[in-house]
């Protein structure tokens, strides 16, 4: 005969579910790392107008301030004062000072870069140089402290920003070099080398950039205006148009 107490040990009554205390849902919301709920959708939200804007402005400001002092002299607390808010505020758009560096350049680093793609889809070598220099030298002419800034790192060896240009830059640099080259068989242009045709017209475009204030001065003015920009635009053209003529090379 089974032992009561025995069969009531080996054969434990199963438990009873526990109820969950009505919250509105059917799951309890995960918590994220920084304390907050996560959101039942994991993809990230659109960012807001007004963020935008906000964001903007202090992009706008940190660009002044890198270009006058570098990162290392540049200062989240100054930047923020300069738009009348707080570090700390500051650093709810941007985590720290690298990652402000690095959203300045890579927004100078996206206007630079713009006119190359429209060069190597042109079949008229004269008319694509003529629009690439001339939107070099714009780029220069309204965004002086960007090209500062970008000058600054190069200069320094581009020690936070070495691999983004060897990325962003090499690639496209490569597929002018190939355009250019598809040119010079085809014989509209004569075959020099074209990597270092590409620096010379970066540094001259970009000189106007950083010396205009020195061009100003010794032109006797407070600053270029817009005639010295296309004056500076006929001769570069004319200086780079006559090095590629099919003659002007044996």
């Amino acid at each position: 005969m089974t032992d009561a107490r025995q069969s009531k040990t080996d054969h434990p009554a199963p438990r009873r579910p526990t109820k969950q205390r009505a919250t509105g849902s059917s799951t309890a919301p995960t918590t994220s790392k920084a304390g907050g709920v996560a959101p039942d959708d994991p993809s990230p939200r659109a960012p807001t107008a007004s963020r935008l804007l906000k964001e903007q402005g202090i992009l706008v400001e940190a660009e002044n301030h890198f270009a006058q002092f570098g990162f290392e002299g540049a200062s989240l607390e100054n930047i923020a004062a300069a738009i009348g808010i707080s570090r700390h505020n500051l650093l709810y758009y941007f985590p720290n000072k690298e990652a402000l560096y690095q959203r300045v350049l890579d927004d100078v680093l996206t206007q630079w870069l713009a006119g190359m793609e429209d060069l190597s889809h042109s079949d008229d070598p004269q008319q694509a140089l003529r629009r690439y220099i001339r939107a070099k030298l714009q780029y220069s002419r309204v965004r002086p402290q960007g090209a500062k800034v970008f000058s600054k790192e190069v200069i320094a060896g581009a020690p936070r920003y070495g691999q983004a240009i060897t990325d962003r830059v090499g690639p496209l640099l490569k597929t002018e070099v190939r355009t250019f080259e598809r040119w010079a068989r085809e014989g509209r242009i004569a075959k020099v080398n074209f990597t270092h045709l590409m620096f010379i017209i970066w540094s001259v475009t970009q000189a106007y950039a950083e010396q205009e204030a020195q061009f100003a001065l010794l032109l006797g003015k407070p600053a270029l205006t817009e005639r010295d920009y296309d004056k500076a635009e006929e001769l570069i053209v004319r200086m780079v148009l006559s090095a590629l003529a099919p003659d002007a090379v044996g």
